[in-house]
């Protein structure tokens, strides 16, 4: 996540927008972050789908977790980095502006795409592929890049092994700040026009809410009809998306733009807030508590499971992103060195932190600890050590300009 998109000083600074900084979204950015790292603390403990270590002890618990974390968390990095974007474009103009995400945003992604993620997956073809070892260097031009020949046995996840891993959202959000630009600059054609009509949208009550979960759900039906859950594709041969959230993602992200230009963070009413807060924290205790004995849901295809999901799934997505939002504005608002400076780190962290939770998870493997045990052990040991490892990069000179 972007922290320069997602700075509460650049929303106090806009114009019509309140002038003091906004501490409760420094808190919401640092929560977030936090559970970013203990969501992947949990991905070898919990859910099924593919990770970087295998073979370890599992609890459905934890598999529900990361469901549950999956239904919202991004979607709301997106509306939170979309409500800046506004305010970053208009102080700097289109050109400035995309010079600036360029630099905050493409270098990460370039950089850790080089570094990061190979490391990642060279450790995976060592330890789980079981073919003869071969070194970094010729690994990262056969492998990693795919100039080499495919192996006729290759497990995958996928050929070569270039990816994005975690930098996806920071890719997309790229994109998104791209489309953005665009969008204003067609704008401006359009504000030429003689009679134009400015208007101002209405503040979402508890109608709009459930429109734009029912919208969301038919999207994300759609879209898994041929792109179920967990399935990624290479748009263009460069932009790592998963289409089966694009509906969230997206929405979110435009949700975001539209929160800045019509005063919604500040005139959103409590009382809806806590209403649908109330509504996703029964949601998420309605699938813990069924556990094994919840109902059967599918990723994607034509049938019934598949079109639950996306319902449940959407509508804990709006519920928890509005609650969470609201429950941050009212009530975890006090800020201090401390929290500005976490926040401030939380972009790095969101870089950093996957090689550390990875490799603490390498350390624990086969030392008999429970799933929840070796969760909590990771999360333990790489949520601090990701604040503090980014911390000390960003006071190297020239890293706390991308960072």
């Amino acid at each position: 996540m972007d922290t320069s998109s997602l700075s509460s000083s650049a929303l106090a600074q806009a114009p019509g927008r309140p002038t003091q900084r906004l501490d409760w979204l420094d808190n919401l950015r640092i929560a977030l972050t936090v559970l970013v790292v203990v969501h992947h603390a949990a991905q070898p403990y919990g859910p099924s789908d593919w990770w970087y270590v295998e073979g370890q002890p599992r609890t459905g618990a934890l598999a529900t977790l990361s469901a549950v974390d999956g239904a919202f968390f991004m979607s709301l990095f997106f509306f939170a980095s979309a409500v800046f974007v506004p305010s970053s474009y208009d102080r700097r103009g289109a050109r400035a502006f995309l010079k600036s995400r360029l630099i905050r945003l493409g270098i990460p992604v370039v950089v850790g795409a080089l570094t990061i993620v190979p490391g990642l997956l060279y450790a995976y073809y060592t330890h789980y592929r079981g073919y003869p070892p071969i070194p970094f260097p010729r690994y990262f031009t056969d492998v990693y890049l795919g100039l080499g020949d495919k192996p006729a046995d290759w497990t995958g996840p996928s050929w070569p092994d270039l990816q994005f891993a975690h930098l996806w959202f920071i890719q997309n959000l790229l994109a998104y700040c791209v489309l953005y630009v665009l969008c204003r600059q067609a704008a401006r054609l359009y504000r030429r026009r003689p009679g134009r009509m400015r208007f101002e949208l209405p503040v979402p009550g508890h109608r709009s809410l459930l429109l734009l979960t029912s919208v969301i759900a038919a999207a994300t039906f759609v879209v898994r009809l041929r792109y179920p859950l967990d399935t990624w594709v290479p748009f263009l041969d460069f932009l790592q998306v998963e289409p089966a959230r694009l509906p969230q993602y997206a929405t979110f992200f435009v949700l975001g733009v539209l929160a800045h230009r019509h005063g919604w963070l500040e005139r959103f009413d409590a009382r809806t807030g806590w209403v649908w807060l109330t509504g996703g924290l029964l949601g998420v205790a309605a699938l813990f508590a069924a556990g094994a004995d919840a109902p059967s849901f599918g990723p994607g295809g034509l049938n019934a499971p598949a079109a639950l999901w996306a319902a449940y799934e959407s509508a804990l997505c709006v519920s928890l992103c509005v609650g969470l939002l609201t429950l941050f504005r009212e009530a975890v608002t006090g800020g201090g060195p401390v929290s500005r400076e976490l926040a401030a780190n939380s972009y790095a962290v969101y870089i950093v932190h996957l090689p550390l939770v990875v490799t603490v998870q390498y350390y624990l493997s086969g030392r008999s600890l429970s799933a929840a045990g070796a969760w909590t052990a990771v999360s333990g040991v790489a949520l601090p050590a990701a604040f503090l490892l980014a911390a000390g990069l960003r006071r190297l000179p020239g890293f706390r300009r991308v960072l």
